[in-house]
This record gives structure tokens, C-alpha cells and sequence, in this order.
């Protein structure tokens, strides 16, 4: 089917149509959805002779819908990233930043911003800065974690958390430290040597700097 076709027979309904396989289009009312519908697959399937899937083709509320990653909220339908989709970035952030991946942070933090660039780049039309910036304080405690754990010794956990600011008595008890890798990644130790801009000066990107950066999109 050409997009000229879908351009032509859409505009006739005042509707946009754009290419593609799966199609959600959004009415002002429930009268025009089934006017929409009706005319729709009546031409798919009369004059493109294509199937139209009746179980996942149907006029439904706009509020819930998922579509392309995306799910549909309230009567403006506003456009949020899918639960599903943010456990799988998640479950790839943890690949990314897995303490056993014996790359270096050089290696890690080059992958991190080629997804987190491109993850922001297809998801930024969301209106969820509040999602972004929990995403980027989960990852900024991950990476904080990655560094706990490559310093590995009293020593040198204490001389690098001194290097970075931290006072020589509190670097060296939290270099002394049992606690496990997550918990010492919000320390005050690691809060105040790592800090925001560290992280960014090391390559770290943000997820709410990039959002911010795609506004005149949304």
C-alpha cells in the first residue's frame, strides 16, 4: 500500500494516516471512531483486498491504549512510556552497569550513552519528566556502584574518595566498609566524591537533560 494511497484516502476523512502496519487513529468522539472505522476497514479490505485483524481491531477508549511502546493516559491522551518498556530498559541498564561485566568504565560508559541517547531518542515525546529523572538516579547509583566495586580495596577506596573531596577520617571508614556495593552507592561518602557533575565529567549522559533537549518536539 503506498503512503500516497493512505495520504489521498485519509485526507478525504480528515483524518492523518501515516504508513505503517499498525494504525491508531484518535477521533473526537465515539460516533466518529465507528464512522472512522466502518470506512477504514471497508477500504483495506474492498479496494486493497488486505485483512483486517478483528481481534485487535477495534474502538476502544484512548485512555490505556499501548501503541508502538507507548501507552495512551486520560481523555487527552497523554502520551507515556509503557510499563513494559521501562522494565526493559531497565533489565538492559543492569546489563550495562552489571558488576560482573569485566569491560572497562571507559567501554561501560560509552555503551550507557549510545542506548541511554538512543532509548531517549525514540521514547523523548513522552510528557513523563518526573520517569526520567527517577531513571537517571537509578542509573547514577548503578554507575556509583560500578566504581565501589573496581576500587575493590580499603586503600584504594579511601585514597580515591579522598581524591575526589571526601575527609580523610570519613573516606577511610567508608572504605573500611562490609556494607554490600548497593548500599555504599548512597552513602554520603559516595554522595558527596561522586557527585552529579563527576558523573558527567566522566561521560555519564542524563535521560532528563536529553528529554529537556526534545521539548520543541512534544
Amino acid at each position: 500500500m503506498s503512503r500516497e494511497i493512505h495520504v489521498r484516502f485519509c485526507e478525504g476523512l480528515g483524518v492523518k494516516f501515516p504508513r505503517a502496519t499498525r494504525l491508531v487513529i484518535f477521533t473526537k468522539s465515539l460516533r466518529s471512531a465507528q464512522r472512522v472505522f466502518q470506512s477504514v476497514s471497508r477500504y483495506l479490505t474492498d479496494h486493497l483486498r488486505l485483512v483486517v485483524n478483528s481481534e485487535k481491531s477495534r474502538v476502544v477508549d484512548a485512555d490505556g491504549v499501548e501503541f508502538l511502546g507507548f501507552v495512551f493516559k486520560g481523555r487527552r491522551a497523554t502520551i507515556n512510556v509503557s510499563s513494559k518498556n521501562v522494565s526493559k530498559f531497565k533489565r538492559r541498564i543492569k546489563e550495562l552497569t552489571g558488576r560482573s561485566w569485566g569491560v572497562s568504565m571507559e567501554r561501560r560508559l560509552s555503551e550507557l550513552r549510545s542506548y541511554l541517547r538512543g532509548w531517549a531518542g525514540y521514547f523523548g515525546l513522552a510528557a513523563q519528566l518526573k520517569l526520567f529523572d527517577k531513571l537517571d538516579q537509578w542509573i547514577r547509583r548503578r554507575i556509583r556502584m560500578c566504581y565501589w566495586k573496581r576500587w575493590r580495596y580499603t586503600r584504594t577506596r579511601s585514597r580515591e574518595l579522598m581524591r575526589l573531596g571526601v575527609s580523610r577520617r570519613q573516606a577511610i571508614r567508608h572504605g573500611k566498609s562490609r556494607k554490600g556495593y548497593w548500599h555504599m552507592a548512597k552513602t554520603i561518602a559516595s554522595g558527596v566524591g561522586m557527585t552529579n557533575k563527576w558523573l558527567q565529567e566522566q561521560g555519564l549522559v542524563s535521560l532528563k537533560s536529553l528529554w529537556a533537549s526534545l521539548a520543541p518536539l512534544r
